[in-house]
């Protein structure tokens, strides 16, 4: 086998080609059929993952469901994510046996993509800033993972390219590729899955599906499929404070930016990356955090299961469009995400310490979510 060289990125972002690798090597090829034929099968072994109904009045003729992805094997729904990567980079010839993968990543992603390097036997290195809490970097070494960290998250993506360089390996890159590495027309993502697991229920085509976004990889999946098959289903991102999204799909200025980053775990970011596409989306709601973390705290009470913010921003903006729909007279159903479990986060979204050293009171949003539940009215 060849030693390989040094990869780092070429002018257009792609990984810059390795000249001294002989793709067709027997030895590497059968370790490529090896990583695919295992990565793939991680997907055989799973059951799909559970569509929970939330409850509400049955007057209303409305039903809400949650697709939760907080089951997968890594607890995220960044676990189809870095499924895809992974083959994506495998057929693609980027991610090379002995070579280390390397990602932009303090959170779910990188506990997932620590998984799958480990899987096909690859080292998996996330870069990540200095501040990044004790559990997530627990969770990314349990998973064979190794944390390189940077003292202004600023600086990440260029140090994640730049170790890949020194090192021969290949950054991952999920906020340029995550858009591109997902079969958005079918072979089982995330909204086939939805579909299918709808067909028995009153409405099978939900009028709104409701994903947040963070690299934008499954907004952009939903809307493609919900295209592809000609359903009428309209997609919702909500975007949490300190995330510039919103303001990049209402001005439809691809360069806007904002100086700090969301308190809101796994979504929204600084920049408008590469793999969210703004002309996908058929709205967007602006949500602010207290108004996620009392989502989840009455998601809690009404399944009994905890849930990260993120899950809270969706359900806070589902809750809005069901309101919407009670108003007008209309019947159908609503799909949002619970992207990851609330044991991650007991320290604080569900810290009423944390809250109020965030300056964060979710009372009101609370009232609110228990003001409409009680009567069908979104109060002003």
């Amino acid at each position: 086998m060849s030693t390989i060289g040094q990869a780092g990125r070429t002018g257009t972002g792609e990984p810059a080609p390795t000249l001294d690798v002989d793709r067709s090597d027997p030895e590497y090829r059968a370790w490529l059929k090896d990583a695919v034929r295992k990565v793939q099968a991680d997907a055989n072994r799973s059951a799909d993952t559970h569509l929970l109904r939330f409850p509400l009045p049955e007057r209303w003729g409305i039903d809400l469901y949650l697709k939760d992805e907080s089951t997968h094997p890594t607890g995220s729904l960044k676990h189809r994510l870095a499924r895809s990567l992974f083959l994506y980079g495998l057929c693609n010839g980027w991610i090379r046996p002995g070579k280390p993968v390397i990602e932009a990543s303090s959170g779910s992603t990188a506990v997932s993509e620590a998984y799958f390097a480990g899987l096909i036997g690859v080292p998996f290195i996330a870069v990540m800033p200095r501040t990044t809490s004790p559990e997530k970097i627990r969770l990314i070494e349990f998973q064979g993972g190794r944390c390189h960290f940077v003292d202004d998250s600023r600086t990440m993506y260029e140090e994640a390219a730049a170790l890949a360089g020194q090192t021969g390996g290949h950054y991952m890159d999920q906020f340029t590729y995550a858009e591109r590495a997902t079969d958005w027309r079918g072979n089982n993502n995330i909204a086939e899955s939805v579909y299918q697991q709808l067909r028995l229920e009153r409405y099978p085509e939900p009028a709104w599906i409701v994903a947040t976004a963070g690299t934008g990889g499954t907004s952009a999946t939903i809307a493609r499929y919900i295209r592809y098959m000609q359903y009428d289903t309209r997609l919702c991102v909500p975007d949490p404070e300190n995330s510039c999204f919103f303001e990049g799909w209402t001005t439809g200025d691809p360069h806007v930016a904002c100086d700090c980053g969301s308190r809101i775990e796994g979504i929204g970011r600084p920049r408008m990356e590469p793999s969210f596409v703004p002309g996908a989306i058929d709205r967007m709601m602006k949500v602010p955090d207290a108004a996620s973390i009392a989502a989840v705290r009455a998601l809690e009470n009404a399944i009994g299961r905890k849930a990260g913010a993120s899950t809270g921003t969706g359900l806070w903006s589902a809750l809005k469009i069901v309101a919407e729909m009670v108003a007008a007279g209309r019947t159908g159903s609503v799909v949002t995400l619970i992207c990851d479990p609330g044991e991650r986060y007991l320290d604080k979204y569900y810290s009423d310490a944390w809250l109020a050293a965030q300056e964060l009171d979710i009372a009101p949003y609370r009232a609110a979510i228990d003001t409409f539940l009680a009567g069908g009215a979104w109060p002003e």
